[in-house]
């Protein structure tokens, strides 16, 4: 498959790194030349410097005979016109853009991007995907990381084990005969550093960060089982009311189980827009690592603080403002991953990371066939896919210990009918089943090979 990246930034190189690593023929554009110059020394792409949305820098990148072109610059409107030549020059079946204005998303202008008007077969919204993310993040309190799956009816959960964690150093085999009843699947540890997917007669430790997939049901007891309490988040507050804040704050606005949420934004015009944008969240207007003003929204009473402001470092020292003047859990968003590794000394709960959501919905989208979820790993270390089985595929009317998976490969869950199941090695996948699997990244291009995804775009 023949793809054009526009834009080499975060999101850009790593999706570029996803498809280069896949054997795909790709070509990254960028006005800036060492950031082509980054992509091309590190990655197997070819690298064109210039405005993705001239026509002429589109044609030296080889949008004649492209596949798919992905428009992830920092402008909305160069991502825009780069997909309306793309369409209307070069005839580019596959179109996906990346927009952050939410003026541009509004639901009464969704047919500015019809065929015949604006042609993007996908929009991407990074603030969207990323209050989803935050959302997930409040309603699994315990875990660092969630995400759900199979329609909602499994979850992956990411949860740090502590010294009182009660299933350390048990075999996971052991794990499974001690919760026969327990729909649980542990598929990736990351353990110093390092993440892998274990095996059955791997012990867990103090200090590991585990990936667990779990049937939704099962989620509460699941967490008691590796230690974590589980509390009702009834008062949240929000640092930044930005879009991500407000698109946080509008969700937990239309839940029947009332959340009562006060906002803290530092730019007054940004706090007055909140507050007419907002009905019963309270917005304050100030700094989120003001003693004075956290403890004014009664931060120590609050179940969880969720910071979310545009500069990450702000949003690490109000998480850990918070937590230091009694809030029991924090999240903060961070998009620089060389600072996640500070969360755990500075004690924040859990943080939620744009590139790795974005890069995510991406993939979602690439990922054709009968793909029908992605969600990438920390810093792109692991995917999760989930895929309905063809009858072309070879794990077709096998069971499980029959299947030629990869050493970092896990199967996670498998949906039977309307039926969600723990998979064991004799459970047989046949044609029809919804499958979660856990892949490390350099397991991927086998496991799709194992799905027979077809890159037959139309």
């Amino acid at each position: 498959m023949k793809v054009i990246i526009c834009g080499a930034g975060q999101v850009g190189w790593q999706i570029a790194r996803h498809l280069s690593g896949e054997r795909n023929d790709v070509t990254v554009v960028d006005s800036d030349p060492d950031l082509v110059r980054r992509a091309t020394d590190t990655l197997d792409v070819q690298g064109v410097a210039g405005f993705a949305s001239y026509p002429d820098v589109l044609d030296r990148a080889g949008a004649g005979d492209a596949d798919m072109i992905i428009a992830a610059t920092y402008s909305d409107e160069v991502n825009m016109v780069t997909c309306q030549v793309a369409h209307s020059v070069f005839g580019i079946n596959r179109k996906i853009a990346r927009l952050r204005s939410q003026a541009y998303l509004t639901a009464i202008y969704s047919d500015l991007f019809r065929r015949d008007h604006m042609p993007i077969d996908v929009v991407i919204s990074p603030e969207r995907e990323v209050a989803a993310a935050a959302l997930q993040r409040l309603s699994a309190p315990a875990a660092f990381d969630t995400e759900l799956f199979i329609d909602g009816q499994a979850q992956l959960l990411g949860i740090s084990l502590d010294e009182d964690c009660p299933v350390l150093n048990t075999p996971l085999r052991q794990l499974t005969d001690l919760f026969s009843t327990l729909r649980v699947v542990v598929v990736g540890v990351r353990r110093d550093g390092t993440l892998f997917a274990p095996d059955a007669g791997d012990h867990l430790l103090a200090g590991d960060d585990a990936y667990i997939f779990a049937h939704v049901d099962d989620v509460p007891r699941t967490m008691e089982v590796f230690g974590k309490t589980v509390t009702k988040q009834e008062r949240l507050i929000v640092v930044g009311g930005g879009n991500v804040g407000l698109a946080v704050a509008r969700a937990l606005e239309k839940r029947t189980n009332r959340v009562r949420t006060k906002m803290i934004e530092r730019n007054r015009r940004c706090a007055e827009l909140a507050a007419e944008a907002l009905e019963r969240t309270i917005v304050l207007h100030g700094d989120g690592l003001d003693v004075a003003l956290l403890n004014e929204a009664g931060v120590a009473r609050a179940d969880a603080m969720l910071a979310v402001t545009d500069d990450d470092k702000t949003n690490m020292l109000a998480a850990v403002r918070a937590k230091a003047e009694g809030c029991p859990y924090a999240i903060a968003l961070i998009n620089d991953p060389t600072l996640v590794p500070m969360m755990g000394p500075l004690g924040i709960d859990a943080y939620i990371n744009p590139r790795a959501t974005t890069v995510s919905s991406i993939l979602r989208h690439i990922r054709h066939g009968r793909v029908r979820a992605v969600y990438s790993i920390g810093d792109a270390d692991a995917e999760v896919i989930e895929a309905e089985v063809l009858s072309t595929s070879p794990m077709a009317g096998k069971k499980i210990n029959e299947i030629d998976f990869p050493e970092g490969v896990l199967v996670g869950s498998v949906r039977k009918g309307e039926k969600v199941i723990r998979p064991a090695g004799s459970t047989r996948i046949d044609e029809g089943d919804v499958i979660a699997l856990f892949a490390m990244a350099k397991d991927v291009p086998e496991v799709e090979r194992l799905m027979q995804v077809s890159i037959d775009f139309f």
